[in-house]
């Protein structure tokens, strides 16, 4: 009997990044009335000073499609190369199409496969852990990831817990074969009994029997258990990193950027204190004039970090994400 024939293995690494920040800022100050809360109060349990939200007539996919067309020019290279487009978002509107098919249409690379992952905050590293695998494969050469959200669709704005917090935008790294490791092994996995933790609520199937029952219609919005997720994430996201920085074969002391999704400035803070990186480590503060913009959240602080000079291209940067599911993933990266 004859055996598959299988492509060899070989490396990934990110050669391209480009980002979409939303248009519309929003202070603190046109925030805090429905919620009855005070600028002060935000920036101290959050970090916050504004966040960034798109305008009605901006969609996931336009910004998607804005974030995927700068990653592909900084790393020369034309859509119609691209084997895989994956899309990492839990604000899509449709159920579906997917909006990776619609991304790949808009932008050209009608060959490539196309699919959404939904793993909310975590959803960055999960996508960019399958592009390594899927490159390392040989199935595709080059594979768009693209985190991207429209989370004010989805925010009430009379929730204490959650109106404050997210905002919208969208980043891409594009993914390409190398020579030597530019991607470190993905530590990822979930904790689906805490699922109610970070939920949309009510279901669609709710929703459904509620409207079928004479109900009023209610858009569904997000809930979360702020302090639950605060002690998991604290308790939790330091080991995780410990096992991505082992895996990729390095130690703390390699590490030059510090890439965590931007859910909170004292969660970032707690990470620190228990990861014991040295003083030259620079740490990605975005959430502060972003807003926390879930699987969009670590590209967009990448990009800032550079920006400011934090770090450059070359650098090891580690990466974390962790929320709804409760789901998590972290990995090392060369920064392109």
């Amino acid at each position: 009997m004859k055996q598959i024939s299988a492509r060899p293995r070989r490396y990934s690494e990110v050669i391209g990044l480009g980002v979409h920040r939303a248009s519309r800022v929003v202070p603190n100050d046109e925030i805090v009335g429905p919620i009855d809360s005070s600028d002060e109060w935000i920036r101290e349990r959050t970090g916050i000073v504004q966040r960034l939200w798109a305008p009605d007539e901006v969609t996931i996919v336009d910004m998607a499609v804005d974030a995927a067309e700068q990653a592909l020019t900084h790393a020369g290279i034309t859509a119609d190369r691209l084997g895989t487009v994956i899309v990492s978002t839990i604000s899509h509107p449709y159920q579906t199409p997917s909006a990776a098919v619609l991304v790949a249409d808009r932008l050209g690379a009608r060959e490539a496969g196309a699919f959404d992952i939904s793993a909310a905050c975590a959803g960055f590293p999960y996508a960019v852990g399958l592009a390594d695998g899927i490159i390392s494969s040989g199935e595709s050469d080059y594979v768009l990831v693209i985190g991207v959200e429209k989370l004010s669709e989805w925010t009430s704005p009379t929730d204490r817990g959650t109106a404050f917090i997210f905002a919208d935008g969208a980043g891409a790294f594009l993914l390409g074969p190398a020579d030597a490791p530019g991607v470190g092994p993905t530590i990822w996995g979930a904790e689906g009994a805490e699922f109610d933790a970070i939920v949309v609520e009510p279901s669609w199937t709710d929703l459904r029997k509620q409207v079928a029952s004479g109900g009023e219609f209610v858009w569904p919005t997000l809930h979360m258990q702020g302090q639950k997720v605060f002690r998991w994430a604290v308790s939790e996201m330091v080991t995780v990193c410990h096992h991505a920085i082992e895996a990729a074969g390095l130690t703390p002391d390699d590490i030059q950027a510090f890439v965590p999704h931007q859910a909170n400035n004292r969660i970032t803070d707690a990470l620190l204190r228990g990861l014991k990186f040295p003083d030259t480590v620079s740490v990605a503060r975005d959430i502060i004039m972003t807003g926390n913009t879930s699987a969009a959240s670590i590209p967009l602080a990448l990009d800032s970090l550079m920006r400011e000079g934090g770090a450059k291209s070359g650098d090891l940067a580690l990466m974390v994400g962790f929320g709804a599911g409760l789901a998590y993933a972290a990995q090392v990266v060369r920064i392109p």
